[in-house]
């Protein structure tokens, strides 16, 4: 199989209509000779190295990706015969170290009558299910069948079904009694079912939503065949006519590290109305009892979304997903690097939809309150150290005295400290053309305590009116100081502040020759330290 992903080389609405050329579960090949409807020339300057993206064709939510004997598989929702959200199947990936990625075989595939909607996987280790036996557990992914033409539900109805494999994801069986869960009546947006462990009650919980009532609703079950309904979830607060809630996920996490503090954290992907405009991911902070997870105060009823704990900052991060099966270590979250604003238009081909950076998960005690960080994944970390950093002495840059960094390239992963002196607002530019007239702007109010993602003069900017220019959100600067740790790749720029306090992702299209960086300072200078830069691209 062709693959995808690679680095330095190394290896919504449903649409009527379809694209003329359907791909072939066996032939990557036969995807990729099929033509793509309505756009030019491909853009391998935008085909990410970092992330994960398809050979061809339409990619958007993660589904189930999971750790099976030292082999990330990622499950995602793809159309293989268009380039925009159609008909939805699951593709198939898989990466020793999340960066490197080969393709498989589209795992379920749609068929007359049935989509197959966002879910998850695990592994049945127990057997809870008599689908495998403990010598060979079977992989269970639950996910929503969408029903055109069923005998017991109307067209459109929404409902939690299962597939097993007994062979580690290549092949996949459906369950003779499906659905497993309906709602009564059907409902036509009951999806997205997500699975957690609960180790006091020694069962699993389904997160489930019902997306345009905005309720999440949990059930348990012993044998993961059986569920029984627990509770719902849905707080007074931020909530809009029009809004949609997908991609519930329930996370069990230590405060501070301590393991008899436990907390949950609700993750909620919405859409629109988030808090850069369109989709992103909203959390909530709280305890679960078995039966209701009830989150810590809430901001009062109307109030702005700014006052909601938001994933992400930036445009492009949505229906984040956990990687299952990782045994002791953090949960990791990977997520759909996209904005259904605008999704359908950007101007990648012959793929069009990517994966964000696989990131770690953790919850500290800020200011006296709980705050969800995040750090890029370990894999990631490990593999950086391979590559070769170089460290750049401390740096007084000021408003008549920007510096173009001695280092280019399109894919770089940089990191610095910001010191306020008598600047007011200091950063960096990423993806700049060598006339200065292009590129992504990074920067710091020291004024305002804010950071700032602009990719208004970006490159290509014009594919949408709703690729909005920039994102803008509040960063504490504890002594003055500001801490960034910038992934850049030919298409992205994900920021993680502060060790992970604020993480900001946005996509970029930016010219073949917009490679190079600098630094700059207005109104005054800032010094530049800690400054370490690994140069990713060849």
């Amino acid at each position: 199989m062709a693959w995808r992903g690679r680095i330095l080389g190394v290896g919504w609405g449903r649409l009527a209509a379809r694209a003329g050329c359907r791909g072939a579960a066996a032939g990557l090949a036969l995807l990729l000779s099929c033509p793509v409807p309505g756009l030019g020339a491909d853009t391998p300057q935008w085909r990410p190295a970092l992330h994960f993206s398809p050979a061809a064709h339409w990619m958007n939510d993660p589904n189930g990706p999971i750790l099976l004997d030292g082999v990330y598989h990622l499950f995602y929702q793809y159309n293989p015969g268009g380039m925009v959200w159609g008909p939805m199947s699951w593709g198939h990936a898989t990466s020793p170290d999340l960066l490197h990625w080969h393709e498989q075989a589209i795992a379920l595939r749609a068929k007359p009558g049935e989509d197959m909607f966002s879910g998850t996987v695990i592994l049945d280790r127990d057997n809870r299910s008599g689908l495998g036996n403990v010598q060979h557990p079977a992989l269970l992914a639950f996910y929503t069948s969408v029903f055109t033409d069923h005998p017991d539900h109307p067209d459109g109805t929404q409902a939690q079904s299962l597939a097993y494999s007994l062979d580690n994801g290549a092949t996949w069986q459906a369950y003779a009694h499906n659905p497993i869960l309906t709602l009564q009546p059907d409902s036509r947006q009951f999806r997205d079912p997500s699975l957690t462990w609960y180790a006091a009650g020694q069962c699993w919980i389904m997160a489930t939503v019902v997306g345009d009532a905005q309720v999440i609703k949990l059930y348990r079950s012993t044998d993961l065949l059986h569920w029984s309904f627990l509770s719902d979830f849905q707080p007074s607060g931020y909530r809009k006519p029009g809004m949609a809630w997908e991609m519930p996920l329930l996370v069990p996490l230590p405060l501070d590290g301590n393991p008899q503090d436990m907390r949950w954290v609700m993750l909620v992907s919405v859409n629109p109305w988030s808090i850069a405009g369109g989709s992103g991911v909203q959390y909530f902070i709280g305890r679960f009892d078995g039966v209701h997870f009830t989150p810590d105060a809430l901001p009062p009823v109307g109030a702005d979304p700014s006052a909601y704990g938001w994933l992400d900052h930036g445009a492009d991060h949505y229906a984040t997903a956990r990687i299952a099966n990782t045994g002791t270590g953090p949960p990791t979250l990977i997520g759909w690097m996209n904005n259904w604003d605008y999704a359908q238009d950007v101007p990648t081909a012959p793929w069009r939809g990517q994966m964000t950076l696989p990131a770690e998960l953790a919850l500290k005690t800020l200011d006296g309150h709980p705050t969800l960080v995040q750090a890029p994944a370990q894999p990631y970390r490990d593999w950086l150290a391979r590559q070769g950093m170089r460290t750049y002495p401390d740096r007084m840059v000021g408003r008549d005295r920007p510096w173009r960094a001695p280092f280019r390239g399109d894919v770089l992963d940089i990191r610095l400290t910001l010191r306020r002196g008598d600047g007011t607002r200091a950063g960096l530019v990423v993806r700049q053309t060598p006339d200065g007239k292009t590129g992504t702007v990074i920067s710091y109010d020291f004024t305002t305590a804010d950071l700032i993602v602009d990719r208004g003069h970006s490159g290509d900017v014009g594919f949408s009116p709703k690729f909005s220019p920039v994102h803008i959100a509040h960063l504490a600067a504890p002594g003055g100081v500001v801490s960034l740790h910038v992934v850049i790749d030919r298409c992205s720029v994900e920021v993680f502040a502060n060790d992970g306090v604020l993480r900001m992702t946005d996509l970029v299209f930016p010219p073949a020759d917009g490679t190079n960086v600098s630094l700059f300072s207005t109104a005054g200078s800032t010094r530049f330290s800690a400054l370490r830069v690994t140069v990713l691209n060849r």
